[in-house]
């Protein structure tokens, strides 16, 4: 289980998972995550309480709302292999990061 936090108004890098599946329980803040499975394409509402799975291979990206930062508590199944696992993809939103 892993604990982490988005600033406001920061946008996360778009990834895909190689070997694992997550469970995100969102614990605080709000903002919204993007996931694509093959065609099927949705952006989930994130706030308090809501729980999100994230299968294997699934495109995800998530932002946070500029009132305030976001904050999950993500369950990895299998256990986290290592900093290979999080493969970069492209994604609808550009990261907080970007140049």
């Amino acid at each position: 289980m892993a604990h982490f936090e988005l600033a406001a108004g920061e946008t996360s890098r778009a990834v895909a998972h190689r070997t694992v599946d997550e469970l995100w329980f969102v614990v605080s803040g709000s903002g919204e995550l993007w996931l694509k499975q093959g065609s099927r394409e949705q952006v989930v509402a994130l706030e308090p309480g809501v729980c999100a799975a994230l299968p294997r291979g699934t495109r995800f990206q998530f932002r946070a709302w500029k009132a305030g930062a976001i904050a999950i508590v993500a369950a990895t199944i299998p256990r986290w292999p290592g900093a290979f696992e999080a493969e970069s993809v492209d994604g609808p939103w550009s990261p907080s990061d970007a140049p």
